[in-house]
């Protein structure tokens, strides 16, 4: 089903929603009570990024009490993560009923959200989730819950000041921001950047684009595209150019075969996710290797807007060695020998996991632990992707490489999709993202209150509001059974 295919948005409907949901909030005392001491100026918690897994922190958070929380993102008002920016398939891979970042709170669901516009027809007979709906219901998400997101504010650089962070911003604002905990919020990216091969190194960039990348499919139309890579990314961009008027459009394909199974779906559950992180590093690898070696398939969806145009190639055991410049495009070279004539190439190579790509760390990043400083595989598991995710703390805090060289990291949470090696796929993907918010609203609750416990025995020692009066008893004497009310023998 199409948003044309839908009937007019059903205000009413949307608005009887919001009031069941603010009323089943104020049942659950929410927000919970702000228990956190105040400290002049610094924020108890600032979170980098206000898309699903930003906003969806920030309520965790406020739930458990913790007000003092900015949450800052580079992007403009509703464009938050990579949704209208270059995510490019028809609709999401999840299935429409996964509650998502709704914490708990069936009123918060996606399926409550479209029910409420559309109605439970339109609801059976939705396939997919439509990939701009999925931001419309973002945009409600934080709206309904008065999240309080600023745009338009990067985060460039992070320097621990005594026990504080210090981070200079720029964009819509230039200050200076102290916070006591930083949350990266960043998703896909969130520890590293685009997967840029160095077989591209020679080609001039308007020759070609990371999926990642901005890019003006309109110019494509007429011209040859080869699309490195088969994965998901790979296969949108394809379907995009192909949808622009491109020529022709070959996918390049390192692998003998296509990847068919999603191995982690298979595998997906409530005690895959709680039990993943204590799991010994033996497991935790073998899982995740597995599923980097077996590869996730693009979607069915996708790939069949692929194949209905004729035009469209896919070719496989074509592992690209190096790409050169030729007249107006480039020749792709592959490792059998063969090649390819193409005016434009596009890599579908995905994201890779790299600290040392995170500017705001600066030289600091090469202090972040690694899964390969800490874990060597046994022979026929190694993976160099794997080994460059950082090696988290249970509570999605980074580790120092040396001790003593950046004890500040531990104040840094890595809520994305860097920590899916250490925790599990609770930090990105939609079906375990409320459980990673649950897990890490409670990490930084117990850490805050640590920190303060001086303050808060104080606090107990000064408490002095009395739940009796000195109306509800009478002292009796034991011999005589004399009372007196106030308290007294006579």
């Amino acid at each position: 089903m199409s948003n044309d295919d839908l009937s007019p948005i059903d205000a009413r409907g949307l608005s009887a929603l919001e009031a069941r949901l603010k009323e089943d909030l104020e049942f659950l005392c929410y927000p919970g009570k702000d228990w956190v001491p105040p400290r002049d100026g610094v924020s108890d918690v600032v979170i980098i990024g206000g898309g699903m897994c930003g906003t969806l922190a920030w309520f965790a958070l406020a739930t458990g009490g913790m007000r003092n929380v900015r949450v800052l993102d580079r992007a403009d008002r509703g464009r938050e993560g990579p949704w209208l920016d270059y995510a490019r398939m028809e609709t999401l891979r999840s299935p429409k009923t996964l509650t998502g970042p709704a914490f708990g709170h069936g009123s918060l669901t996606f399926q409550a959200w479209y029910r409420a516009q559309f109605g439970t027809r339109a609801w059976d007979e939705l396939d997919k989730i439509p990939r701009t709906m999925w931001m419309d219901y973002l945009c409600w998400y934080r709206d309904v819950l008065d999240v309080p997101v600023e745009n338009g504010v990067s985060v460039d650089h992070v320097d621990p000041e005594g026990d504080l962070l210090r981070l200079t911003v720029s964009g819509a604002t230039s200050e200076t921001v102290l916070t006591r905990k930083l949350v990266f919020a960043t998703g896909r990216d969130g520890t590293g950047g685009p997967n840029i091969p160095g077989f591209i190194k020679d080609l001039p960039g308007h020759l070609w684009a990371h999926s990642a990348d901005e890019i003006d499919f309109a110019s494509l139309r007429g011209k040859r595209v080869a699309v490195i890579g088969v994965g998901a990314s790979a296969v949108d961009n394809s379907a995009e150019a192909l949808e622009h008027g491109a020529a022709e459009v070959r996918h390049l394909i390192r692998r003998k075969e296509m990847p068919t199974v999603n191995k982690m779906m298979g595998i997906g559950s409530f005690g895959f996710t709680a039990g993943f992180a204590g799991m010994s590093d033996e497991w935790r690898w073998r899982f995740m290797q597995y599923s980097f070696a077996t590869q996730t398939p693009s979607p069915r969806g996708s790939t069949m807007r692929v194949s209905r145009h004729a035009n469209a190639y896919f070719h496989f055991g074509k592992a690209t060695m190096r790409i050169d410049p030729k007249g107006n495009g480039a020749t792709v070279h592959f490792a059998d020998g063969t090649s390819y004539d193409a005016d434009f190439v596009i890599l579908g190579t995905g994201f890779v996991i790299d600290p040392m790509a995170r500017t705001e760390f600066g030289d600091t990043a090469g202090e972040i632990l690694l899964w390969r400083d800490v874990y060597t595989p046994p022979e026929g598991e190694e993976s160099g992707d794997l080994g460059r995710f950082p090696y988290l703390n249970s509570d999605f805090t980074f580790r120092e490489k040396s001790p003593g060289q950046a004890p500040w990291l531990s104040n840094v949470y890595c809520f994305n999709y860097g920590a899916s090696a250490s925790l599990g796929k609770v930090s990105g993907d939609i079906p375990g993202i409320s459980d990673g918010a649950a897990w890490l609203s409670r990490a930084i609750a117990a850490t805050l209150y640590s920190e303060d416990i001086e303050k808060h025995w104080q606090g107990m020692q000064d408490y002095d509001k009395p739940e009796l009066l000195g109306d509800e008893w009478e002292a009796t004497d034991l011999e005589t059974g004399t009372k007196t009310r106030e308290g007294q023998v006579a």
